[in-house]
């Protein structure tokens, strides 16, 4: 992943850069943070504190993995179309959805997904959040005065 701080993830540094595609493409959506989540060994991607997608590794197989919150008949879709997304891991399997990124989605689809999910978790800021964070061009700026 880009710019991990120390290397304090377990993940093989090569296995790593395979992905560093999808790092930088998180990174890109409108006000996303990135944060190392310890007890996952996982990165979360966060929109004013929600987590719409996290990136690690599956510990029940050793396969690396992106989890991202999705409408559930779109998750439904995905699962029936592609047999490397699964029901999310470790999370509410109806609005969460992994998938194996050594799979064989292809990467258009994967930006997609990756993309609903943000949108899926910008839609659901509460009114009040909306209102203090939106700014100009309807993209949230998540700063706590």
């Amino acid at each position: 992943m880009a710019e991990m701080k120390g290397n304090i993830t377990p993940w093989p540094e090569m296995s790593m850069k395979n992905y560093q595609w999808l790092d930088e493409y998180l990174q890109k959506q409108p006000s996303t943070e990135k944060e190392f989540q310890p007890a996952w060994q996982a990165y979360k991607y966060l929109l004013c504190g929600k987590m719409y997608a996290y990136i690690g590794i599956d510990d029940r197989n050793g396969r690396p993995i992106i989890t991202l919150k999705l409408e559930p008949a779109f998750s439904d879709m995905l699962r029936s179309k592609y047999e490397d997304i699964v029901p999310g891991y470790y999370m509410n399997k109806l609005h969460w959805s992994t998938v194996y990124l050594d799979g064989d989605v292809p990467q258009d689809v994967l930006t997609d997904i990756v993309y609903a999910s943000y949108k899926l978790v910008r839609s659901l800021l509460s009114k009040k959040h909306s209102r203090k964070y939106w700014v100009v061009h309807q993209m949230p700026v998540c700063r706590v005065n």
